[in-house]
């Protein structure tokens, strides 16, 4: 009859100090710990066990922590697949942390190995030791639980009392002595979203604008309509902590005003789609009152719908009012004249004797400013436009523009000097905050 094969299992003894009194000596408690644990796994030869040449030994290391050496190095080897079996002299010894150990467990676990005290009568490989393990296991989760209620009941009652809890800051703050601190260079930013937000109504298109400005997250990245949401809708800049929905007085200063705040979540409150319809029907004809007709008479907007398409125009008001006999050109293409004079507008914007004229102007009142910096920041609006939505489009053709006059042979703009230099003035400031708030 041939015998049963029996498999190897390789044995890792561990030993663990929590002082270095009496290390020094020539026979001292590591290697007692150790001496009992090799005639243990000496005992169960027949069973295959044998010993691991390493030693994993920590002298004068507590037990409360798993950041250990030689700890560490068992891991290591446990991963690598190299122990079968982890022995101990007492359970203490490998940790006196409950939770510890139950993360120990879980490695041990997932790697196949068995864990024995041979003083203790405790070895996984039998029922009676993974009962008494399941019953330390268990009292290891009562642990973490009590603990995790601890915790949250700690804050909830510094939410209520308005402290900070931690986390990343949010822009126009710092943190200071584990509390909220108005950062001055950011506060201007997160206002001018809002009060943006409010004439846009659109965080879609203020996302846009604002990515294609450069304006970045408080963590360098760059903003988009999730970033907008977030910022809008947290309660910290009215000066309240919340906690599960509620919201209590905090500790720190509010940047917002609560009339800002709810104009714009007055906005918030509709979706998206009935505010996206709302903007474009209340966005005004980008050359409403500067278009007149070869008459000298002035053009007004209209439109006409074909098949669930709309169709912009302007039109003569001598011809709405005399018919079409009284102008040559009766009625023109919304899209094609507006593109002519943003072209038009964009040309003159490089051209010198408009950027010699604009630098005059902005001397006025700020003298110090020179003509390079008029012209570079004439130069920003150009990649700038299309990313900004109708409703600011109109509001700088009007500060540019005086009048756009529509010949049979073109189109002619006539350009506000004084516009100029507000334009000038406020791509100056916009670029300042952004160079602020990085």
């Amino acid at each position: 009859m041939t015998k049963p094969v029996i498999q190897k299992r390789r044995c890792a003894v561990y030993t663990r100090k929590s002082t270095e009194e009496g290390l020094d000596m020539e026979f001292n408690s590591l290697d007692a710990q150790r001496e009992a644990c090799e005639a243990f796994i000496a005992s169960q030869k027949s069973e295959g066990w044998v010993l691991v040449p390493n030693r994993y030994d920590d002298g004068g290391v507590s037990g409360g922590t798993l950041e250990r050496p030689a700890l560490k190095r068992l891991l290591a080897d446990i991963e690598g697949g190299r122990v079968d079996v982890v022995v101990v002299y007492k359970i203490d010894r490998l940790s006196r942390s409950l939770m510890d150990f139950a993360k120990l467990v879980d490695v041990f676990e997932r790697r196949d190995v068995t864990f024995v005290s041979v003083t203790q009568s405790f070895n996984t490989t039998t029922s009676m030791g993974r009962l008494t393990l399941n019953v330390l296991l268990s009292f290891a989760q009562f642990e973490r639980e009590v603990i995790g209620e601890r915790i949250r009941d700690k804050v909830a009652a510094s939410r209520r009392k308005g402290m900070w809890m931690g986390g990343y800051p949010p822009l126009g703050y710092d943190v200071r002595d584990r509390k909220l601190i108005v950062n001055e260079a950011e506060v201007a930013t997160v206002r001018k979203i809002f009060e943006r937000f409010v004439r846009v109504g659109s965080a879609t298109a203020l996302a846009r604008t604002l990515a294609a400005e450069g304006m970045k997250t408080k963590q360098g990245s760059s903003i988009d309509k999730g970033f907008l949401y977030r910022l809008l809708n947290n309660r910290v800049y009215l000066g309240e902590a919340v906690h599960k929905g509620t919201a209590y007085p905090g500790e720190h200063k509010a940047i917002v005003s609560r009339e800002l705040w709810d104009k714009v979540h007055a906005i918030l409150r509709d979706s998206p789609r009935l505010r996206a319809s709302r903007t474009r029907a209340q966005t005004p004809a980008l050359l409403k009152g500067l278009i007149f007709g070869p008459t000298r008479s002035a053009m007004t907007p209209t439109h006409t719908r074909r098949r669930g398409k709309q169709y912009r125009y302007y039109v003569t008001n001598s011809v709405l009012k005399r018919g079409p006999e009284a102008c040559p050109i009766r009625r023109i293409p919304a899209a094609e004249v507006e593109t002519a004079v943003v072209d038009q507008i964009r040309d003159l914007l490089r051209a010198p004797e408009i950027i010699l004229r604009t630098w005059r102007a902005v001397r006025k009142s700020d003298d110090g400013v020179t003509e390079t910096e008029v012209r570079e920041a004439l130069e920003r609006l150009d990649p700038l436009w299309d990313e900004l939505f109708p409703a600011e489009q109109a509001r700088i053709v009007h500060l540019l523009v005086e009048r756009v006059d529509v010949g049979l042979d073109g189109v002619d703009i006539r350009l506000r000097t004084e516009g100029l230099a507000s334009l000038v003035a406020d791509l100056r400031a916009a670029n300042s905050d952004m160079r602020s708030a990085a």
